[in-house]
């Protein structure tokens, strides 16, 4: 069974910078293609960024473009999430997402689509 675990969330003020990891169970990391979405109290789950399984590629969503970076480590499990310039609109719950894909190699942008899911860590930035 695959697990994820998120941390590094917290309080931060605007224009700060938070790292947020993901640390994933399993031996068959490098066949997921990795994805972070957030979700704000009375909002839908939206996307922020997803990268490839072998972090050549990666895809954001225009809200974070040119702030956030997403990265990953098929050695040791791990996938990031860098967020800079953080702005009061980026509080929410971040979530760490699966999408096992053993042919394609699709970034994804809609939360259905993605097979695993961590529990989320709360990012918040105050103005």
């Amino acid at each position: 069974q695959v697990q994820l675990v998120e941390s590094g969330g917290g309080l931060v003020q605007a224009g700060g910078s938070l790292r947020l990891s993901c640390a994933v169970s399993g031996r068959t990391f490098s066949t997921y293609t990795m994805g972070w979405f957030r979700q704000a109290p009375g909002k839908e789950r939206e996307f922020v960024a997803a990268i490839g399984r072998s972090g050549g590629s990666t895809n954001y969503a225009d809200s974070v473009k040119g702030r956030f970076s997403i990265s990953r480590d098929n050695a040791k499990n791990m996938v990031y999430l860098q967020m800079n310039s953080l702005k009061p609109e980026d509080t929410a719950v971040y979530y760490c997402a699966a999408d096992e894909q053993l042919i394609w190699d699709v970034l994804h942008t809609t939360a259905s689509r993605y097979d695993y899911w961590g529990q989320g860590t709360q990012v918040t930035v105050s103005s």
